[in-house]
């Protein structure tokens, strides 16, 4: 570990899991399988909702930009974690304007996700509880106009946390004990007060994670609702199955971050912390390609029309 008596802190050094450096090697192979399936799976999301027509209704439009978010919120991560792997300790050097970028991006693409879930959310509550008014309320133009609208949130949130972070002194250590520049980690090498960075988490930052969540969560009370209504169980199977896949992604997404950014600072475990940091910010972009395409037959038909022209 590293000590310095000045607050200018030019640059961090990333530990990556440096207590496991006899599993090196495997690690690196694992995270790089990873980022190529996480690739791959959510642009073939992407290919298919551009190419099959079939594919262009507003459901298939969110799930394009879910993926699209999934490459980037990956692509800000793993790059960073493989070429550290490669690597000495002393060499996993991240300049401080690249720590704070990792930060914003990080943020940026992650908050985007939070919000584009409880849009999803509200995609699938009016499909099944007001199909007669779907289609004429959830235009192109509306679901460009939410799209834009979780953009915009995401990044003025970001830009706040980015800021505040910048603005503290690190003069204890520039060893961040983490595989990426995040604001927790920080704040443990952070010699200036962080109560107001802390205070914005819990207020400002609950608010951008719970409103999304809320409006997920009144969406599916009502979803379930309906469902509930109709007589027949094969029809409460069928209908119950187009937004599966969605509270699927969403139970293991959410969970993992309210397990991260909210509980007491006194709590914090590495072990824990570092867990579920891979599970929200690496298995799941490879896993949402997956879960929304095992069970979604339109997914399915179009991949298998797609292999079939190009072979």
């Amino acid at each position: 570990m590293e000590t310095t008596n000045s607050s200018s802190v030019t640059e961090f050094i990333l530990s990556t899991f440096a207590d496991l450096q006899s599993y090196w090697l495997w690690l690196f192979v694992g995270f790089l399988v990873i980022l190529i399936i996480t690739i791959t799976g959510n642009l073939a999301i992407i290919v298919l909702s551009l190419y099959d027509s079939q594919l262009h209704g507003p459901m298939y439009f969110f799930l394009a930009n879910l993926s699209f978010i999934d490459i980037c919120l990956s692509l800000v991560t793993v790059p960073q974690m493989l070429k550290n792997f490669l690597l000495d300790l002393q060499r996993r050097v991240i300049l401080f304007g690249g720590c704070m970028a990792q930060i914003f991006f990080f943020l940026t693409f992650a908050n985007v996700e939070d919000f584009l879930l409880a849009v999803m959310a509200y995609d699938r509550y009016m499909a099944i509880c007001h199909p007669l008014h779907y289609v004429i309320v959830m235009k192109r133009r509306l679901c460009a106009q939410l799209v834009a609208f979780c953009w915009v949130l995401s990044i003025a949130n970001a830009i706040l946390h980015t800021t505040l972070t910048a603005r503290l002194s690190y003069c204890k250590s520039n060893y961040i004990d983490h595989y990426l520049c995040d604001m927790v980690p920080l704040f443990k090498i952070s010699c200036s007060d962080t109560i107001i960075n802390q205070m914005v988490i819990f207020t400002e930052g609950l608010i951008v994670v719970a409103s999304p969540f809320l409006l997920i969560l009144v969406s599916y009370v009502r979803i379930i609702s309906t469902i509930l209504k109709i007589r027949s169980a094969k029809g409460r199977k069928k209908v119950f199955s187009t937004c599966s896949s969605h509270l699927t992604v969403v139970t293991f997404y959410f969970g993992t971050i309210l397990f991260m950014y909210f509980r007491p600072r006194s709590s914090y475990s590495l072990i824990k912390d570092r867990v579920a940091s891979v599970m929200y910010t690496i298995l799941a972009p490879m896993l949402n390609p997956f879960i929304y395409t095992l069970r979604n037959k339109d997914v399915q038909r179009a991949s298998r029309k797609l292999f079939a022209r190009i072979g």
